[in-house]
């Protein structure tokens, strides 16, 4: 190895004449704290050279390429851009030193001038000394380029990152110790191309590859990838310059081949497709790959829209902030450089008639690598450097391999999805996936993913988990106590029932009400079923049942206790008074009137309500994340009309039993409804501070014992000291017993 290198570097520094001037501006260079190397084929050698004897090349006199002197222009624009920034590498300076690359082994005094320290060439026992200047090297473009002058640099770990260099063989760390790259490798594009195929079903199909390194190692990934698939490979070529294409397209035809994939670089794809439109080939599918997807010469050629569908796979097109105004900046000021007066070889370009416009719209392809590749070696040194504060550390002495190991932004901790910051996606900002959301870093480790509605997560999580369903089924131990309560109940009110029945003509049964107790006792009945649509699963029957019996049969039951106060008040109170109002409600049967209208208006506004939103089976998952509380929906702006009734209710029976606090005793309804009262807003205020605070499934117990105790306060505080009296006391359930009070009451009122 040692004397391979000794005779490169005598060969190639005796092939280019250097001149003694002083250098002059160049685009071609730039001092700096720390060096780039940059290699663009600004020029291309078209056909093989043989000299007779060893000799450089001079690139500035072969065929100009318009979009790699774009890239060309990009480096320079990065490097300036990062040179400007306050936050990037601040008080540090970058340089370049960019070579024109035109040939694969005639372009070697650059190289040679990359890897040199104080003009002397060998490999150094000790790596921390005689490093070269050179940071890392940006470039070269082709895959054949890289493969030449990899060896160079991966002596001493110098990074290389190319921009274009796809050819599987890179991916060896063996080989390719320091070899980076800011494009796709070959495998990633030939699986796009194959899912194209599979997705259109086309199985018959010619592949034409360059015959270098990056076409051949293409053909191979192809070859390797349709092996377990329907695909057929009908037809292959390897394309030089030598290659008759006429006779290619041809043999195509005479295969009644459709679909050809072209994996080659632009100007063996421009020269394929000139000879298609030159044949009249039509009707065909042209796959590119992203060497020519984007080409800017073909769309305007003439005759090409009868060759058929251009299919390509390219690499993102990203827009560069500032480049635009950087070209036209830059043409306007151009130094005027004389070829002769180069300090180096192949560090000219002559493109002076090239305006702005041009170089814009220049093809972009590989263009963001470019800049990318300079940005990682910028972040790289930031990170070594210890920037921080507006400062870079003086006192870390940076060597090339230390650079490729440094990154942008460390990887994100689990469960932190990343936030892009600029246009670099290797330069992010991490943030923690909130609750009901993942990440997914092997599909999208920038975006945190919304769990289903069945499913839930904690901060920070990499994948959900199941929601546990839960509802209160019949053989639940609380549920079971319910029931039994509401069955008590039944039998409680059909007891108190009968016993009424009996005593119907007693003194107590009329003045409780007579025959109004049993509207009161059936309602309550009836109320009662709602307690049992409270438990299993909900569903739309379930979810009406639950609220309709109790919402309009307690309205006629506190219809009715309003109607037994006033009735009571009317007769002791407001008869002498009003006389006709007296009359008017015995005559019109106004108790039944006013039951039947409250019934009435109840049934209307539930009926209204129900139709636009009827109650129905609901997910609560808001409350607890990792559950699922089967419940019913119930729409609270549409009930409230048919819920306002029952506290209106409430309010007159207060009004009408303070009215006769002080009626005879057996006739005085007012301290037992009441006290009924009182029970039923301490019930419903116990289960909403519930609601407020718990939505479990247990909710639908409590909403089903608030039910039960409301109807147990007026069969027990109503009915029962009555059916007390009927039993235990029968002396006080006579006619006289009654007289006797009221004689009393008459009497001291008088008084």
């Amino acid at each position: 190895m040692k004397h391979f290198l000794a005779a490169v570097f005598v060969v190639g520094f005796s092939l280019c004449d250097f001149t003694n001037s002083t250098p002059r501006p160049s685009e071609f260079h730039l001092e700096g704290d720390y060096l780039l190397g940059g290699l663009f084929d600004i020029h291309y050698v078209t056909s093989p050279l043989n000299p007779k004897r060893p000799e450089a090349i001079d690139c500035s006199s072969q065929i100009f390429v318009l979009p790699n002197y774009q890239r060309f222009q990009l480096m320079r624009f990065t490097v300036e851009e990062i040179n400007n920034s306050t936050t990037l590498l601040p008080n540090v300076t970058l340089g370049y030193e960019i070579f024109d690359h035109c040939s694969d082994t005639l372009s070697l005094p650059g190289i040679l001038e990359l890897i040199s320290v104080n003009g002397l060439i060998q490999p150094w026992p000790e790596p921390s000394k005689n490093r070269s200047k050179v940071m890392a090297l940006v470039g070269p473009f082709t895959s054949t380029q890289s493969v030449t002058i990899a060896p160079f640099f991966m002596m001493d770990h110098i990074p290389m990152i190319s921009y274009g260099s796809s050819a599987s063989i890179f991916s060896d760390k063996l080989k390719y110790p320091s070899f980076l790259r800011t494009v796709h490798p070959n495998k990633d594009t030939i699986d796009a191309i194959v899912m194209i195929l599979q997705h259109f079903n086309w199985r018959w199909v010619a592949f034409l590859n360059s015959d270098n390194d990056f076409g051949i190692d293409g053909l191979e990934m192809f070859i390797k990838r349709i092996k377990n698939t329907d695909i057929c490979l009908a037809f292959t070529r390897a394309l030089d310059n030598n290659n008759d294409y006429k006779e290619i397209l041809k043999q195509i035809e005479a295969q009644k081949i459709n679909v050809i994939v072209v994996f080659a670089p632009k100007l063996y794809a421009e020269a394929v497709i000139k000879t298609a439109v030159h044949l009249n080939v039509t009707n065909k599918v042209w796959v590119a790959d992203d060497g020519w997807a984007l080409n800017k010469v073909l769309p305007n050629m003439e005759g090409i829209k009868n060759i058929g569908t251009v299919i390509g796979v390219a690499q993102p097109l990203i827009t560069i902030p500032g480049f635009e105004e950087f070209i036209k900046f830059t043409k306007s000021q151009e130094p005027k450089v004389d070829p002769e007066q180069q300090t180096l070889c192949n560090q000219v370009c002559n493109c002076r008639n090239l305006t702005a416009e041009d170089i814009l719209a220049a093809d972009p392809s590989f263009s963001f690598p470019v800049y990318s590749a300079v940005h990682a070696v910028a972040r790289a040194l930031h990170n070594v450097l210890e920037c921080e504060a507006g400062r870079c550390s003086d006192q870390i002495s940076v060597q090339p391999y230390m650079v490729p190991i440094a990154l942008c932004s460390p990887e994100c901790p689990t469960g932190f999805a990343k936030t892009q910051i600029g246009i670099h996606k290797c330069c992010f900002r991490c943030e923690m996936c909130p609750q009901e959301t993942y990440v997914n870093v092997t599909e999208d480790p920038y975006q945190c993913v919304g769990c289903k509605k069945t499913e839930w997560s904690e901060a920070g999580s990499t994948s959900c988990k199941l929601r546990l369903v839960e509802y209160l089924p019949f053989t639940d131990i609380g549920v079971i106590l319910v029931m039994v309560a509401a069955l008590i109940l039944l039998g409680l009110i059909l007891a108190i029932s009968v016993l009424f029945a009996i005593n119907f003509n007693t003194p107590v049964v009329r003045s409780a009400g007579g025959p109004m107790c049993f509207l009161i006792l059936g309602c309550l009945t009836l109320c009662s079923l709602s307690v049992f649509f409270y438990f299993g699963k909900p569903t739309n029957a379930s979810c009406v049942l639950r609220y309709l019996p109790f919402v309009l049969f307690f309205t006629v039951c506190l219809a009715c206790f309003v109607v037994r106060s006033f009735q009571i008040v009317c007769i002791f109170k407001i008869a002498a008074k009003f006389p006709k109002l007296q009359s008017w409600w015995t005559k019109y049967q106004g108790q039944w009137l006013l039951i039947t209208g409250a019934f009435s208006t109840q049934a209307l506004l539930v009926l209204f309500g129900f139709s636009f939103y009827p109650p129905r089976p609901y997910n609560e998952t808001s409350w607890y994340q990792e559950q699922i509380v089967l419940s019913c929906d119930l729409n609270l702006a549409i009930a409230t009309c048919s819920f306002i009734i029952l506290p209106l209710l409430c309010c007159l029976c207060f009004i009408f039993s303070y009215m006769g606090k002080d009626l005879p005793k057996n006739y005085n309804e007012a301290k037992a409804i009441t006290f009924c009262l009182l029970l039923l807003i301490i019930t419903w205020i116990v289960f909403i501070t519930g609601y407020l605070l718990y939505r479990g499934k247990y909710i639908h117990a409590l909403n089903a014992l608030a039910v039960l105790s409301s109807l147990y306060s007026f069969l027990l505080w109503y009915f029962l000291p009555k059916c007390y009296i009927m039993i235990f006391q029968s002396h006080k359930n006579t006619q006289k017993y009654f007289q006797g009070l009221i004689q009393n009451y008459t009497k001291t009122i008088s008084q």
